[in-house]
């Protein structure tokens, strides 16, 4: 058993055993409340420099595949989980858990009271936190928990966007057939990438759209001259508030007139467009 720890700002540590990477990482913990769907979590860009706590208690019993992938990467820093079976048991299932952490580079605990983390998270809010697994130095973790900025004031849509713009063509995954083929597309569609997750551009394109994908800093002419019939701002981590390249190109595309519509934080963004502010929530809702 390889030994591993999660420590908090607050000085508070739990101990319990490496299910992922060896190695440390720094980043905000939260905790998700779903019961199943733990790669996608995993993998959704919107996890970027977070430790994610699952409450379910089991996790990892189904394994892992390259079709729940939210993206080509896993973006979640570290997972805490309570019990990480030893056995896994799914058709769709191509690798453990633990193997596809360890491919990825992602530090996993397990074996820890989730219940009390959690309560911990609740009752003060998000926790800056430090992942040890391997080589454990407990005074270390906690200043490095200690000395993490957070992320206010942190621009990850710039770290997380697509480099170019590509065409979406791909349908939600069916049992017998696999992922949809594109029907003959209604609505042209411009998807704004801070840290889109494929499904919903799989969503988008069940519902009759083209989707183009587009880098987040993409200037609002550009897609305004593509004349789409509609945007979407799509989910992604951080701070809105940084992200004023894209406030500004949504303010342009408002004026022109043409539908926008976004979630998570494309919503907030929106919000910043049309002279809200935006205040981070005390744990955020997560599952």
């Amino acid at each position: 058993m390889i030994p591993a720890i999660l420590a908090l700002e607050d000085g508070t540590i739990f101990r319990g055993r490496s299910i992922g990477a060896a190695g440390e990482t720094v980043g905000e913990v939260v905790f998700n409340t779903a019961m199943t769907g733990y790669q996608e979590i995993v993998s959704d860009p919107s996890y970027a420099r977070q430790i994610v706590t699952l409450t379910c208690p089991h996790i990892g019993n189904v394994g892992a595949n390259d079709e729940d992938k939210e993206a080509e990467v896993a973006y979640a820093c570290g997972l805490v989980v309570r019990d990480y079976p030893t056995l896994l048991s799914n058709f769709r299932s191509q690798e453990s858990l633990s193997d596809f952490l360890v491919s990825q580079g992602v530090i996993g605990i397990s074996d820890i009271d989730t219940r009390q983390l959690t309560r911990v998270l609740r009752e003060k809010g998000a926790q800056n936190g430090c992942l040890q697994a391997g080589d454990i130095d407990e005074n270390g973790a906690v200043a490095k928990a200690q000395a993490f900025a957070g992320l206010k004031g942190m621009d990850l849509a710039k770290a997380v966007t697509t480099e170019k713009p590509y065409l979406w063509e791909e349908g939600s995954w069916e049992l017998e057939s696999g992922f949809r083929s594109p029907a003959k597309p209604k609505f042209q569609v411009a998807a704004y990438d801070f840290g889109v997750k494929r499904n919903i551009l799989r969503l988008l394109v069940d519902r009759g759209c083209s989707v183009e994908v587009v880098p987040a800093e993409t200037r609002a002419e550009a897609v305004l001259a593509k004349n789409p019939d509609g945007v979407f701002l799509s989910n992604g981590p951080g701070d809105p508030e940084p992200c004023t390249y894209a406030v500004e190109a949504i303010q342009e595309i408002l004026k022109a007139r043409v539908p926008v519509f976004g979630i998570c934080l494309g919503h907030q963004l929106l919000g910043l467009a049309a002279g809200a502010k935006t205040l981070k929530m005390k744990f955020g809702h997560h599952g």
